[in-house]
């Protein structure tokens, strides 16, 4: 994790095993062909809404009482990382909210950062993706625009969504996307927050 200490965001390829990505992955697919998926909104409370022009994937919230085996190996393996980044890098991370995604094919979501407005709980954004074989002209990379003080005008890397991978990084800080795919894209995507203040 020196790259998240040393710059605000960190890679790992493989932080999931292969087995395991398919479980997720097999699940996600029966259950959003179930209807138990829902078009993912922006904003909360009374300022919650579905804005198809802002992003339009399809999610399905985690209830950490309610996980299937899969589920629950990985809140397992995120649970360690919560600890470790604690111990490391003293985060005074308390909890993580996760949920499952879907981006349909010619789904998106714009320049975003993953901090509601006067909330500060969340910390560390993190995506596991699940899709194998995933080909560069299928899209969906994550841009994450890594220079801090530019924001969406500045610097930026394209990270390829292979199955396993972690992308880990500071909520309130990174400016980041989800560009154009034209296949399913799945996968794991939650929050390390902090204690409600």
């Amino acid at each position: 994790m020196k790259n998240l200490a040393d710059f605000g965001y960190a890679i790992i390829p493989g932080f999931i095993e292969l087995p395991l990505v398919r479980e997720l992955v097999a699940e996600s697919r029966d259950s959003r062909a179930e209807g138990d998926f829902v078009p993912a909104a922006i904003g909360m409370g009374d300022q919650k809404q579905v804005v198809a022009q802002i992003r339009t994937d399809e999610i399905r919230w985690l209830e950490p009482q309610n996980l299937s085996g899969p589920q629950s190996r990985y809140w397992d393996q995120m649970e360690v990382l919560r600890v470790t980044l604690n111990r490391t890098l003293f985060l005074g991370l308390f909890e993580l909210e996760a949920h499952l995604a879907c981006f349909p094919p010619g789904g998106f979501y714009k320049a975003h950062l993953d901090c509601h407005q006067n909330s500060n709980a969340r910390i560390l954004s993190t995506i596991i993706y699940l899709d194998e074989g995933w080909a560069t002209a299928d899209g969906g990379q994550l841009r994450l625009y890594i220079d801090r003080e530019t924001g969406i005008n500045g610097a930026s890397i394209d990270i390829f969504p292979e199955p396993g991978k972690l992308v880990v990084f500071l909520s309130p800080v990174f400016w980041h996307e989800v560009r154009v795919s034209t296949r399913h894209r799945h996968s794991m995507t939650g929050w390390f927050r902090r204690r409600p203040e």
